[in-house]
């Protein structure tokens, strides 16, 4: 007897944003069989603020767990660019149209409790089942039967896992990348952008005694500060009671990492001093973070990879297009990811190898040139916002300016706040588009 689509094995390789979704969204396809494998002993629950844009609260809302989500969060209704020495305001956008445009508005939250929202749908799923402290590796089958080795942490012996559908949502270090693209023979590099980040947060309680800060927590606002080579963006998450902060600044602490490294302990004193000509608020709002809590991220980007699938297997999120914080689109097109691969897999005609591969291939087809466009259009970002002196810096700055004659009405620099770009992804509906296109991309493939 046939199998149903319904009836495949399916391995998702990681727990992040991609994982997580794919899973939930194929449990509530109907999927009966699906096994996740994460290395970590559980999720955690940590990591910094996060941009909980429409495109990706749409998928939430589909899948049933964005309202938990959205009462956790905070509405952002505009947005102030400001230079980073003097605080005068170069724009300011409003983004109260953004929920009348798009159904949705565009929030900020806690990274933990976008993570944990999809984790508690996925356990209310007796589908699906997590297999935590479970480093999964050695690919060495991509189809018609893909296979790795996942070996237990706690000294339990490495078993072999086959399975009919492989999603690798392993991350930025993919291993299951790494492995596809030595088996299509196939080099890819890694870009250096001399860039590194600091993600901070600060408490309410302890800027309590300081109004001008209190201010911007209690706010509904993004607020850019920006500088030749470095910039800050910081808003409010966990209903008003922590201020996120991420910057952007040139690399100086990992030039004798090895390239694998991705994350190292910073000084405080060297980060007060990468700001030290910035406003006295933005240095105060930094003197804040606790000696010994300064984390600081190295920014590389990656080449394009010349396909997500090989066989029966497919890559998802950062394991596939990883990008920079610069347009806050990561953790959505990851999501994005997960939401269409369970439409395409539900579509299937037959469980063949071959329909399997063709459905992951319009999965691809459906995210992988928006997702690339979206990771240029952040560099691209980056680059405006980090501009010296000079012509460049000028005609930015004018536009800025026009910007604000206009009442935020017009192009911004900044992309993130550009009301084109901001169409070309909040009214992107990905879910919509696999459905109404599933069949006529399958039958071209």
């Amino acid at each position: 007897m046939a199998k149903a689509p319904q009836d495949l094995q399916i391995a998702i390789l990681g727990a992040g944003m991609g994982g997580l979704t794919c899973a939930l969204a194929l449990a509530q396809r109907g999927f009966k069989n699906i096994d996740v494998y994460e290395n970590a002993h559980d999720l955690g629950f940590v990591g910094a603020g996060i941009q909980l844009a429409p495109n990706m609260a749409r998928v939430l809302d589909g899948l049933g767990v964005w309202k938990g989500i959205e009462a956790e969060a905070v509405n952002i209704l505009d947005t102030s660019v400001r230079v980073g020495a003097s605080n005068s305001e170069l724009a300011h956008v409003d983004l109260a149209y953004v929920e009348e445009t798009y159904k949705y508005p565009h929030m900020v939250g806690h990274r933990a409790s976008l993570a944990n929202g999809l984790y508690q749908g996925c356990l209310k799923e007796s589908a699906i089942k997590f297999h935590f402290a479970t480093t999964a590796s050695n690919v060495d089958s991509f189809g018609p039967r893909p296979s790795f080795t996942a070996t237990p942490r706690e000294g339990e012996v490495a078993y072999k896992v086959e399975c009919d559908v492989l999603l690798g949502a392993d991350g930025i270090k993919s291993e299951t990348r790494e492995a596809m693209l030595k088996r299509l023979d196939v080099q890819v590099g890694v870009k250096d952008t001399q860039q590194a980040a600091y993600r901070i947060m600060i408490h309410k309680d302890q800027i309590k005694d300081d109004p001008e800060l209190l201010a911007l927590i209690n706010s509904n606002t993004v607020t850019r500060w920006i500088g030749e080579k470095r910039h800050i963006i910081a808003y409010p998450v966990a209903n008003n009671t922590i201020y996120n902060l991420s910057t952007a600044q040139p690399d100086t602490n990992f030039a004798a990492a090895t390239n694998g490294t991705y994350t190292t302990k910073g000084s405080k004193k060297a980060m007060l001093e990468v700001y030290s000509d910035f406003c006295p608020m933005v240095q105060r709002m930094l003197d804040y973070v606790p000696e010994g809590e300064v984390c600081e991220w190295k920014l590389r980007v990656h080449d394009p990879i010349p396909t997500w699938v090989y066989d029966q297997t497919a890559l998802v999120g950062d394991a596939c297009h990883p990008t920079l914080p610069h347009l806050a689109q990561g953790a959505a097109q990851a999501i994005e990811d997960g939401a269409v691969i369970a439409v395409a897999l539900a579509r299937l005609p037959d469980t063949s190898p071959e329909s399997i591969n063709k459905a992951l291939r319009v999965y691809e087809k459906v995210r992988k040139t928006r997702a690339e466009t979206l990771v240029d259009i952040a560099a691209a970002s980056g680059r405006a916002l980090h501009l010296g002196d000079g012509a460049a810096k000028a005609e930015r700055d004018r536009q800025f300016a026009e910007l604000k004659d206009k009442g935020g009405k017009g192009p911004v620099p900044d992309r993130w706040a550009d009301a084109d770009t901001q169409r070309q992804i909040y009214g992107f509906d990905c879910t919509k588009i696999t459905e109404d296109n599933f069949t006529e991309y399958f039958s071209q493939l």
